[in-house]
């Protein structure tokens, strides 16, 4: 959905007064409302995964009355094309996928290599058919934070800077760094009179607390772990206050970037080429190891040495020359 937002600017470039509707699930919410080019969200009623053939005749039928110009479709499954076409919109514009000819009737075939980032796919999507294989630019996303709620007002010191991890990766533990590595860099900011909130969901209670158990008992008064604690809302504005951020491959990484917040990203067993952090303050740290990128879940190996040996030693360093 972050990089969505550089079609959405693509599209308001080449036609400022377009108005830009987004059917999407319901908890991307928080993220389109902070997008200034989306005039409104439209939450999908049926569950990723879902075929939900009625509910999406039914949707498709009362879109009908806002006699929409244009759809994009973006996923390329068969199922995500149903809702335009049953809304009769006259242009659907997407990528071949699953078979969906006469569904989606502005039929782009991509070629991967002319066009290896997936945010390029998305913005070639605005442009005519003939520029489908030709990698655009792309303007970079820039979301608008909102104040922070008062419960997640955390004290801050007058001097002190603000150090948020995000230490979870939903695709699995290969892109995790290791905790002990996370709890060494915030004590050595920290000592250097930094506060540390640490963001992400329930699934990444475990992870945190055990990066708090390696941080030394003084420095403990100066560490606030919210995993599993915010809304996506809340997570977005807290990412707005930070001064630095420190995370490995996940969404909120690419929040951050959009955010245009000081920002390190960790990678391990998978690779930047295809879906950057897109923001010109972002940095990325990534050992050059014989086996990877590997892009599986769980090490295939058993030593996670594209992890492993990125030490926080490295990291600081990186950080410090961002």
């Amino acid at each position: 959905m972050v990089m969505a937002q550089s079609l959405f600017k693509a599209l308001k470039a080449d036609n400022p007064n377009v108005l830009i509707d987004v059917l999407a699930l319901a908890w991307t919410q928080p993220l389109l409302d902070r997008m200034p080019e989306v005039n409104k969200a439209i939450p999908m009623p049926v569950s990723h995964g879902v075929f939900g053939w009625g509910m999406r005749k039914q949707l498709g039928h009362e879109l009908r009355k806002e006699q929409y110009d244009q759809a994009i479709v973006l996923p390329n499954s068969w199922k995500s094309a149903l809702i335009p076409w049953f809304a009769n919109i006259p242009i659907r514009t997407g990528w071949r996928g699953e078979m969906r000819y006469g569904l989606i009737n502005d039929l782009r075939v991509l070629d991967k290599e002319a066009v290896p980032m997936m945010v390029q796919r998305y913005v070639s999507l605005a442009y005519p058919a003939s520029q489908s294989n030709i990698a655009p630019s792309y303007p970079v996303p820039l979301m608008i934070a909102d104040e922070v709620k008062a419960v997640f007002k955390i004290p801050q010191g007058t001097n002190q800077k603000r150090l948020i991890f995000c230490p979870g990766a939903e695709f699995g533990p290969a892109k995790q760094w290791p905790s002990s590595h996370f709890a060494d860099l915030a004590s050595r900011h920290i000592e250097q009179d930094w506060q540390l909130l640490i963001l992400g969901s329930g699934a990444d209670k475990k992870i945190s607390e055990e990066i708090i158990k390696d941080i030394p008992s003084k420095y403990q008064s100066s560490v606030f772990n919210l995993c599993g604690k915010t809304a996506l809302s809340d997570a977005i504005d807290l990412l707005a206050t930070a001064d630095l951020v420190v995370s490995n491959d996940s969404g909120l990484m690419h929040i951050t970037a959009a955010l245009q917040k000081n920002l390190t990203v960790i990678y391990g067993p998978t690779s930047p080429s295809f879906t950057p952090p897109l923001a010109s303050n972002s940095h990325i740290v990534q050992l050059d190891v014989e086996c990877g990128p590997c892009f599986q879940k769980s090490c295939p190996e058993g030593h996670h040495k594209c992890m492993r040996d990125l030490t926080s030693d490295i990291v600081l360093k990186r950080t410090k020359k961002s």
